[in-house]
């Protein structure tokens, strides 16, 4: 094993920051290697990467497939597990340099909080851990001497306009693409598909943070992210709608000046320097033309049509669990929404539903969290439109 390769662990390798990822090691495999490589439910997936980034080992997180994974791999040097709590072990592996958390929503918290409490550098691409439990993170990464490095490209863009600074933040601009819907109007908004809502005009992401693009909700994700992250009110956090996607994010100083990171649309960027940091390495990701770039424009969100993004500043406002039960509730109509059990403006009706039937914490422990998903996501369930059984056809109730 050559000791000067920096040994990852990418929790998620089969989504799309995990395999972007893979492609980063690929292009400087003295520099980095998958140590460990995870996946949900994406087996056949995991069993090609692993053949082709030989890790120490692999975790399907479904435990129905672990014999499929096992018997597929068992004539690879590659130590095979499962389940949930295996994701919390292999964080702590001994020779793990950096861990890199690309799991979707909540289910990132508890692996995360794990590889913080054994010392391992955090590059961060599952925002919902710091949605869920900013402060508990924030606190552990204090307590435990651990790095908290962004992968969101806004995050990424702005710990980068700090970079060397050591003047007070007056503001931060966050930048938005606006998703597919920036144009659309409220009656539009409550046709839209799941197809469409899937096509980023920008972004090639997963299906989950596509659809929260969509509505904005990811973008008041990355409103609490940022809170954490930068330590900083809601206050000094200003979503810009940009459209072209070229400045990724900005901050402003008390002297009025604003820096900002611009680049293409590309995720191996932030992905890269969060492995690299602090140093920048060459690379062949596509460059800005200059001579091409002809506008680059800002625009207000507007908070009528995209209520997630104005729910996201009132959990932050409540504080204590509030953020956890938006994000819960999130993820169940999310999906209810991309299985067509609920219509676009109806997520949002029933993520506030719920922020007001599920009972507010103000100092929450980590099980108080683990309590509070559970029960979030069983009010949110509950609030989906029923369907009904009518003539013979069945047709989905309106609430």
């Amino acid at each position: 094993m050559n000791s000067e390769l920096k040994r990852i662990c990418i929790l998620g390798s089969t989504g799309s920051i995990g395999t972007q990822t893979l492609q980063v090691i690929s292009e400087h495999p003295d520099l980095f290697e998958a140590y460990v490589l995870t996946a949900n439910t994406k087996a056949d997936l995991l069993i090609r990467q692993a053949k082709a980034y030989k890790p120490q080992c692999v975790v399907i997180a479904d435990e129905s497939k672990y014999d499929y994974v096992r018997e597929a791999l068992a004539d690879e040097p590659i130590q095979v597990y499962a389940g949930a709590d295996a994701l919390c072990q292999v964080v702590q592996m001994e020779p793990v340099d950096i861990v890199l958390t690309a799991l979707v929503g909540f289910s990132g918290l508890r692996p995360t909080i794990s590889a913080i409490k054994a010392g391992k550098p955090i590059a961060l691409a599952n925002k919902e851990t710091l949605v869920v439990a900013g402060e508990l993170i924030t606190a552990l990464c204090l307590e435990h001497k651990v790095p908290l490095l962004p992968v969101d490209s806004e995050h990424s863009a702005i710990f980068q306009s700090l970079m060397g600074e050591e003047s007070p933040i007056e503001k931060i601009i966050l930048t938005a693409s606006g998703g597919p819907f920036r144009t659309f109007t409220l009656d539009q908004l409550r046709d839209v598909t799941p197809a469409q809502a899937l096509k980023h005009p920008n972004w090639d992401m997963g299906a989950k943070i596509t659809i929260d693009s969509a509505s904005m909700m990811n973008k008041g994700f990355e409103v609490i992210e940022a809170r954490w992250l930068f330590d900083v009110t809601p206050d000094k956090i200003q979503v810009v709608v940009h459209p072209q996607s070229i400045l990724h994010s900005a901050v402003q100083f008390e002297d009025g000046a604003v820096k900002g990171q611009l680049g293409m649309p590309d995720m191996r960027v932030p992905i890269q320097l969060a492995l690299s940091y602090p140093a920048r390495l060459k690379s062949d990701f596509p460059r800005i033309d200059w001579w091409n770039l002809k506008d680059l424009t800002f625009e207000k969100p507007d908070p009528e049509k995209f209520r997630c993004l104005a729910m996201a500043y009132e959990a932050i406002r409540i504080g204590g669990n509030a953020a956890c039960i938006v994000n819960a509730a999130n993820e169940v109509v999310n999906l209810a929404f991309r299985q067509e059990r609920c219509g676009f403006l109806q997520m949002a009706d029933i993520i506030f539903e719920t922020l007001q039937r599920v009972q507010h914490q103000e100092k929450p422990t980590l099980q108080d969290y683990l309590d509070c998903d559970r029960e979030s996501r069983r009010v949110a369930e509950e609030s989906l439109p029923q369907p009904l059984q009518r003539r013979g056809e069945l047709i989905v109730n309106s609430k």
